[in-house]
């Protein structure tokens, strides 16, 4: 106190109770740094505590002890750090620096010549300029952050992927040359064992290579390879034409302890016998020098020794007569004894060697056969090859072998068949002898190296990144009697669940059916599929119903349909079945295969004893699916075929339950009211039975719908955790198989809490035949992969993004659910979980060893209602409390990355594209006003070099661009960075910039719109197959406010510019100059019709423009629909106004004076103004506007009056007004030197005037209703919709009349699809059936 009291000037009691405000804050800036510490604090129910901590943190629950080790604390502090060291000096040396003596030159600088009519002539200093120069770079200074956080984000993502070995296997030559260690990761990480395994980073990942003494792990990593390879074949990935293709894959189920050594799949072994028969024939050196050889390529050497063993393991079974087992097995030791002496080349000849390979090959087909007419060509076969062997090969006769053959002159060898046959012919065929032959024949038979096995690029893709994860860190699996159970939920409105048959029939109107469009753009796998179905030609497909079912279902297993995502995640329970059979079935079932329990007949499996039951049981224990169908009880009360659809699901997947919500009439004190029910049923007898009937307090829906039909579905999950998929996802078993790993991470150190959230990577399955696709779905898998790694580690910051997340049941459903459902608030219900889950002292992962497949919209008016969406959920987060909480309790460095990773990126994205307003605005006001010229005459007189290029500096930054960063990285770590690099400039080729500039004009309005007026609403994306032209009508009334307006806007603020501005000396300084907004101004009045589908055909164009006029003209009413009528689409448009406050439509007015500007400045540069700057030249070019309104009414009011019983009148009237503008413009041009440029620069002054005027207008609806001006409003409105129509429709219109712009456009557009092969052109053309 008495310190205090030495303080001059500040009483004593003052100074201690600021200090007993600051207190509490000054702790928690100490605490920063030991987090331990204020965790304690924060859960603390102490007094102290609590008095100390009574300001800064109210007695709530949520948003206490979310502060993290401190470990991750120095992480994510230190990234931020260098972020915002590297971001402030850029900004000083680069963009502020250079500005300061420029802005104190501009500040000195007297007598300015104003070319207007200034109000604050005599004003100090310039303020105007100044504000011009800076506004831009104040703008580019908030907003460069996410710059930053981009680049960093990129960089530590790209190295913490390359340390999580990411990309290690990405082709099929990797996996050909590690495919050795895959059984011991397999046995390693898929196969439970009592040893316990450190996990951690190492440089080098060794595992024990499987070999022939441990069958039981060969056994146990070929019945999981093969299930893989089989489910490719029943996606139609592979092929099985001929028996090929898909052995080639397989692992031998069952070894034979005979041959001593590992059988890898034939397609590593391929091609090599020919290649070590050529060697050994032509080799003339020692047996060593030889074996080195062979030794070298360790594929060659198994190839060589399998071979062999298989070679004497035919031979002994079908070889049973004793003078010709003697024979043969005295030929075999001597073989063996030479090559352990290292004589084999010196006593036999290899030069006869192809030949009895040969006749060896020729044995092996006829067993392969099994032809009991054959026998005699086996005979036939076996003397030969006993012939090469001892007259060819053999350089020095056996005794033996001589005495035997000479005691044998009476009967043929191997021809003996009385009593006792010589050969057993054909052979007992059991499964794992006919298996050993077919592979024996591949071995011998196939030349061709198997290099590109699979073909099919997703199987590629499928199998390299399984086998690249069995390298990754991941948990050790359980066996599946101890892993933690879980469900699966996929919630479903009315979306597609199978294709019916009129659906793959039916036409569009360019004739192209969804079969014919998969037929194009998946032909591999249609061969695959009508190979399946034994069907030579298509037509044989529709002559039957079963393989019409067949075809149905193999159209919407490539859409995005409930059956797909069924299909997929039915997937789950197979691997769990095949993963307790490993785990229960003993050694001897396990060396007889997996196939042997499913091969079983339904009464071996239906008992209760049967091992096939008890996988049965245990997958039903531990797995279990709830597709929560909503509308299920009305499809079926309604006969909708979808509850039909729905239903057969259930009959082909027995565990799979559907939940809806049931409306029922009941009567309740004389009163009929509707109750709601949640169900949940199964399929019994082809039939749907309920299983459990609840009764809800009232109807479920009370927002979007989504987040209720999750809610209510949620109590009849089981488990401790559960997955949420939605309704555009797949799965793949070979995923599958990984779950029980996955689910281990809620075991395992994570930090100071343990996981309520386990992030899963997604794959982007459509992004394969367009070039919007394409560029959508790179979009996605770099924010669900790199984006998603840096949230969980370092940052912290991860939340919930999407469905195939892993949420802790039991937390969730204890602190609220999985999903927030209030209406407009919660429209991204997805975030809010993981907002939910770390204010609850939860903790989010993210995990990349396992991956999910997504679909995502493939058209440009889909992605732009999907980007609208995400845009209009984040103008809302804004306002959330879930968000203010978060931004309250997280410590500085934390909250930077949550703001930077939600609403921060859509507020940048505001940044830039008011960066661009600024910039175009202040040169538009340092243009017109005349000190622009005026600075720029000082800079020259003064030698003033800096100024110079201060005034002709751009401050434009293109954020959407920056979206291709973390592509490029997550492409280089997984596809190589060559693949990157060549990708990266295939992309912009393909105009990537055009569409990322695009996307930022969709995020910028919808995201504005929502934050200024509310009003966010779910938007329907569809998820069809979408190659198809949208009309230009369709286009306009899509982009119109959101890209339209501002396009031109822009594009006038240019034109104004060029004729007015000074800094541009020339073309070039002014291309420099501008040349980024030219190219966001194109890209926002272009795209769609550059990513429309023949968007330059000229038939097409002609059907659009009348398509586009009637709809303008059409007048709207009561029930006439947008796409119909102008009105009622310039009526919904509006919907926003309707809603928003007072500040929503004081901002709209005020935003709309800006367009005032135009014509203040440009009338004073008229010839006809002759440089007089008074205000009086303003007030009359308003005349103009009251003359031109006057006249519109004039001739509005006389239609309606005359036109109809006087219209000789009305045609005089409009005659009348005809000549008395022309008189007026001949008086203007003759007597006061009005000119034609004056006319144009008139139009580009007078326009934007008439805007701001609609604008307001607009906005002061009621009041222009009142007043009784609203159908001048209205036919005004019209008026400039088509101007803006005209002005876009031309450009596109004259392209059109060059044919070789659809066809540049149409490889632009799907150089995907033309660089697999696929004809495209046919599909765009239309194709008929006949064709």
């Amino acid at each position: 106190m008495n310190l205090l009291r030495q303080v001059e000037g500040i009483p004593p009691l003052y100074a201690m109770v600021v200090i007993l405000y600051l207190l509490p804050n000054l702790l928690a800036a100490v605490l920063f740094i030991f987090p331990m510490l204020r965790r304690w604090i924060e859960n603390s129910d102490w007094h102290i505590v609590r008095f100390l901590l009574w300001w800064s943190q109210p007695r709530i629950y949520i948003g206490r002890g979310m502060h993290e080790s401190q470990f991750s604390l120095i992480k994510y502090t230190l990234f931020w750090v260098l972020l915002l060291c590297s971001k402030l000096a850029f900004s000083y040396f680069i963009m502020i620096k250079p500005l300061i003596q420029p802005t104190k030159d501009i500040m000195s600088l007297q007598r300015v010549q104003y070319t207007w009519h200034e109000f604050f002539p005599n004003a100090k200093h310039n303020i105007g300029a100044v504000v011009s120069l800076w506004a831009p770079v104040i703008m580019v200074y908030f907003m460069d952050s996410q710059i930053w956080y981009s680049i960093f984000s990129t960089i530590y993502g790209g190295i913490s992927g390359a340390f999580s070995r990411l990309g290690e296997i990405r082709t099929l030559g990797m996996l050909r040359s590690r495919f050795q260690s895959l059984p011991g990761a397999f046995n390693a990480y898929l196969v439970p064992t009592e040893k316990t395994r450190k996990r951690g980073f190492s440089f080098s990942k060794r595992f024990a290579e499987a070999s022939a003494n441990r069958r039981t792990e060969a056994a146990k990593f070929a019945q999981l390879w093969n299930e893989v390879i089989c489910s490719f074949r029943e996606e139609d990935l592979i092929s099985d034409r001929k028996g090929l293709l898909m052995d080639l894959l397989l692992v031998p189920y069952t070894s034979d302890p005979s041959l001593k050594l590992i059988q890898w799949p034939p397609f590593l072994l391929a091609s090599k016998i020919p290649i070590a028969l050529d060697m050994a024939a032509q080799f003339r050196a020692k047996d060593s020098d030889l074996w080195k050889r062979i030794c070298a390529d360790e594929y060659l050497k198994c190839a060589v020794i399998e071979c062999y063993e298989s070679f004497k393991l035919v031979l002994n079974v079908l070889v049973v007569g004793e003078n010709e087992k003697r024979i043969v097995g005295i030929i075999f030791k001597e073989i063996e004894s030479n090559i352990s002496k290292n004589t084999f080349l010196t006593n036999f000849r290899m030069a006869p060697l192809p030949a009895l390979c040969k006749k060896f090959v020729e044995l092996i087909g006829i067993l392969k056969d099994a032809n009991p007419s054959k026998r005699g060509t086996v005979v036939l076969l076996l003397q030969d090859m006993l012939e090469v062997v001892t007259r060819d090969m053999m350089v020095n006769e056996i005794r033996e072998l001589v005495e035997l053959g000479h005691g044998n002159k009476d009967k043929q060898l191997f021809a003996g068949a009385d009593p006792k046959p010589a050969i057993v012919f054909p052979p007992v065929a059991t499964p794992h002898w006919e298996e050993q032959i077919k592979r024996l024949y591949l071995l011998l038979t196939v030349k061709e190296s198997a290099i590109d096995v699979p073909t099919n690029l997703e199987a590629r893709r499928r199998i390299t990144f399984f086998a690249n994860s069995l390298f990754m860190d991941m948990p050790r699996a359980p066996k599946v009697s101890k892993m933690l159970s879980f469900s699966v939920m996929t919630p479903y409105y009315s979306e597609e669940t199978v294709y019916s048959k009129n659906d793959l029939e039916m036409e569009n109107e360019d004739g192209v059916s969804i079969i014919f469009y998969l037929q194009k753009i998946y032909p591999d796998e249609w061969n695959n599929f009508m190979e399946r179905v034994n069907c030579k030609r298509e037509s044989e497909v529709w002559e039957n119903d079963e393989t019409i079912l067949q075809l149905r279902h193999w159209v919407s297993l490539r859409g995005q349909t409930l059956s797909r995502t069924v299909r997929g995640m039915m997937y789950y329970r197979r691997a769990l079945k095949l993963q307790a059979f490993l785990d229960m079935a003993t050694e001897k079932e396990i060396l007889e295969g997996y196939k042997a329990v499913t091969a079983t007949t339904e009464e071996e499996k239906k008992s209760q004893r049967s091992l096939y039951a008890h996988l049965e049981a245990i997958a039903d224990m531990k797995f279990t699916y709830v597709a929560t169908c909503q509308n299920y009880g009305n499809q079926k009360r309604s006969g909708d075929r979808r509850a039909t659809d729905i239903l057969n699901l259930m009959v082909n997947n027995p565990s799979l339950r559907v939940a809806y919500i049931d409306e029922v009439e009941e009567r309740d004190a004389g009163r009929v009211q509707k109750v709601y029910y949640s169900v949940l049923v199964k399929a019994a007898d082809k039939i749907d039975q309920e299983i459990y009937r609840i009764k809800l307090p009232g109807t479920a829906k009370i927002g979007e719908g989504k987040p209720e039909n999750q809610n209510h579905a949620i109590i009849f999950t089981r488990g401790k955790a559960l997955q949420t998929i939605d309704m555009n996802q797949d799965n793949y078993l070979e995923e599958a198989l990984k779950m029980r790993n996955l689910l281990e991470e809620f075991h395992e150190d994570h930090g100071v809490r343990p996981p309520t959230i386990l992030g899963v990577r997604e794959h982007i399955f459509t992004g394969s035949v367009s070039s919007l696709a394409w560029f959508m779905s790179m979009q996605e898998t770099s924010f669900v992969t790199i984006g998603q790694r840096v949230l969980a580690n370092p940052l912290k910051i991860r939340f919930h993004y999407g469905h195939p997340d892993v949420f802790d049941r039991l937390f969730h459903i204890t602190r609220g659910g999985i999903s927030k459902a209030s209406q407009g608030i919660n429209l991204s219900e997805d975030i809010f979980a993981g907002f939910n889950s770390t204010l609850r002292r939860g903790n989010v992962t993210h995990h990349e060893y396992i991956q999910v497949g997504k679909g995502r919209d493939v058209g440009l008016n889909q992605i732009s209602l999907f980007e609208a969406k995400v845009a209009c959920g984040n103008g809302e987060q804004i306002l959330s409390r879930d968000i203010y909480r978060l931004g309250h309790r997280f410590d500085m460095f934390r909250m930077l990355s949550c703001y930077f990773t939600t609403v921060g990126f859509y507020i940048s994205s505001v940044l830039v594209v008011l960066t661009v307003y600024f910039y175009l605005y202040g040169k538009l006001y340092l243009s017109l006003s005349g000190l622009e010229k005026s600075i720029i005459k000082f800079a020259k007189a003064k030698g003033k070099n800096p100024l110079q290029a201060a005034m002709a500096s751009q401050s434009v930054v293109q954020l959407g661009l920056l979206t291709a960063l973390p592509m490029v990285m997550e492409i280089g770590l997984e596809r190589g960075f060559r693949t990157a690099l060549g990708d990266f400039i295939i992309m912009n080729l393909q105009l990537a910039a055009v569409f990322f500039t695009f996307s930022l004009g969709t995020k910028v309005h919808y995201f504005g719109r929502t934050v200024m007026h509310g009003g966010a609403k779910y938007r329907a994306t569809g998820r069809g197959f979408v190659v198809r032209h949208e009309k230009f009508g369709e286009n306009y009334r899509m982009y119109s406010r959101s890209h339209f307006v501002k396009g031109l806007e822009l594009m006038v603020l240019l034109v104004v510019y060029e004729l007015y501005g000074s800094a541009a000396t020339d073309s070039i300084s002014y291309v420099l100059l501008t040349g980024s907004i030219w190219f966001l101004v194109i890209s926002w009045l272009f795209s769609p019709f550059l990513f429309n589908p023949s968007g330059f055909e000229w038939q097409k164009i002609v059907e659009d423009w009348d398509d586009w006029t009637k709809w303008i003209n059409s007048r709207g009413g009561i029930g006439v629909p947008a796409i119909k009528s102008w009105e009622s689409w310039w009526a919904e448009e509006q919907e926003h106004l309707q809603y928003t406050g007072f500040l929503g439509r004081f901002w709209e007015v005020v935003l709309s004076l800006r367009f005032f500007l135009y014509q203040y400045g440009i009338v004073y540069h008229l010839h006809i103004a002759n440089g007089n700057t008074s205000i009086i030249v303003y007030a009359l070019s308003w005349l103009v506007i009251v003359a031109v309104m006057i006249m519109l009414k004039i001739v509005s009011m006389g239609r309606k009056t005359f036109s109809a019983d006087f219209q000789l009148m009305f045609r005089l009237l409009k005659l009348f007004l005809f000549f008395g503008t022309i008189v007026t413009f001949i008086i203007l041009f003759t007597l006061l030197n009005l000119t034609l440029g004056d006319i144009f620069a008139s139009l580009l002054a007078f326009m934007p005037t008439g805007w701001a005027l609609l604008q307001i207008s607009q906005a002061c609806m009621p009041i222009m209703k009142s007043v009784g001006l609203w159908g001048s409003i209205k036919a005004l409105a019209r008026g400039y919709e088509y101007v803006m129509g005209l002005v876009i429709f031309l450009p596109v219109a004259i392209l059109a009349w060059f044919p070789f712009v659809s066809e540049f456009q149409t490889r632009l557009l799907f150089n995907q699809a033309f660089s697999r092969g696929l004809q495209i052109s046919r599909i765009l053309a239309g194709g008929k059936k006949h064709n």
